[in-house]
């Protein structure tokens, strides 16, 4: 059977993101492998969005991220402005089956009163939230998944109660990972992601000063995607505010040197690849319950062994001693040696077989199903 789904990826960023998007990415990983199966998908998004889709909402012409380093009465309506047309378009349509959505917490209470099936798809901490997540009845039509088995183990039992499941994140470099060349290794190891507390930076800038060994810092510091950005806004208070800058020049800075440690701000596409790829290792030194870790996955995809703490969905993603190396903060300097000596081929073939867009694809298609049963047994009854 044909399904529609409207797709809601929020009013943040395009999609694809040009650059860092964490959820953005992941919707445009999973919706042309899902078209393949025959689902057809109705895209909520901004207007500069340029992924393939079989229908668009849009309230925004382009991403509104930066909005958000503005005062909260300034930007409170954002959401609600582009929720309102996921209603009126599921209002005006009488072919769309479920409602698959990605905006964090607003997304799941607006779910609750649409009337309609709803898969919500929890991207981030769920300890965030609690008066919402400890007390969230779904009605029966509304259901969420984590990705990954660990997330939902920390979930309070209100919105444990309607987990259907858990997928994990895929990429599409996961695509015949296993068939590809290796790489030369550079003599550096990277740390990709948004630079903030609980990714660990400032312990990985001090690990390669006292080890010895080359740092690249990849990913934006708040909304500065580039070096010469953050510089620019220097005396502006509004970056003084944002807590990712405050770390950042605070906790991060000291330590890049240009040399030892370097940052080189937001990369994308090729560029991304080609630095993951060559580096020694990745270098979490997580200090949260990582929920889903894309950057995980997409090292292991372009072979590359993965060196960080156990946090959150790590232990799952990783094979200790086979694909990367898990250990406390203070063994991370000496794994990063050691990474070395793991096989970046067993790094692919481990991402060939999990990780890819299919895989992922097929798993949401079941999680569909698994919420229109549960619907129609709630209606029912």
């Amino acid at each position: 059977m044909t399904r529609t789904v409207l797709m809601n990826a929020g009013p943040w960023l395009p999609v694809p993101p040009r650059g860092y998007g964490g959820i953005e990415n992941v919707v445009a990983t999973l919706v042309p492998p899902l078209r393949r199966l025959g689902v057809r998908v109705v895209l909520a998004t901004v207007g500069d969005s340029t992924l393939a889709a079989d229908g668009r909402v849009t309230v925004f012409g382009e991403g509104q991220f930066a909005q958000l380093q503005r005062p909260y009465n300034q930007v409170c309506g954002i959401v609600p402005a582009h929720q309102h047309a996921v209603a009126r378009a599921l209002h005006e349509r009488d072919d769309i089956d479920l409602v698959h959505d990605h905006v964090e917490a607003a997304g799941l209470a607006f779910a609750a009163a649409l009337g309609r099936p709803a898969l919500q798809t929890l991207h981030w901490d769920l300890a965030k939230h609690p008066d919402l997540y400890g007390t969230f009845d779904g009605a029966g039509r509304v259901f969420v998944n984590g990705v990954s088995a660990s997330q939902l183990a920390r979930a309070p039992q209100a919105l444990r109660a309607h987990a259907v499941g858990h997928v994990h994140l895929a990429t599409p470099l996961a695509e015949g990972a296993d068939r590809r060349a290796s790489v030369p290794k550079g003599p550096y190891v990277v740390s990709l992601g948004r630079i903030t507390p609980g990714k660990g930076q400032d312990t990985a800038a001090r690990l390669a000063h006292e080890h010895g060994f080359d740092l690249v810092l990849a990913g934006p510091v708040g909304p500065y995607h580039q070096p010469g950005d953050l510089a620019a806004a220097q005396g502006d208070p509004a970056a003084a505010q944002n807590p990712d800058v405050r770390f950042w020049r605070e906790r991060v800075a000291p330590h890049v040197d240009g040399v030892r440690v370097r940052w080189i701000g937001t990369v994308a596409g090729a560029e991304r690849d080609a630095l993951v790829a060559s580096a020694q290792a990745m270098l979490f030194p997580l200090r949260w319950a990582e929920p889903g870790g894309t950057a995980v996955v997409e090292s292991l995809a372009l072979g590359t062994p993965v060196v960080a703490t156990p946090e959150g969905c790590l232990p799952e993603l990783i094979e200790h001693g086979r694909t990367g190396l898990l250990g406390a903060e203070e063994e991370l300097g000496e794994l990063v040696t050691l990474a070395a000596g793991l096989d970046d081929r067993a790094c692919r073939a481990e991402a060939a077989r999990r990780f890819t867009p299919d895989v992922m694809a097929a798993a949401y298609a079941e999680l569909y199903e698994r919420v229109l049963e549960r619907a129609a047994v709630a209606t029912v009854g």
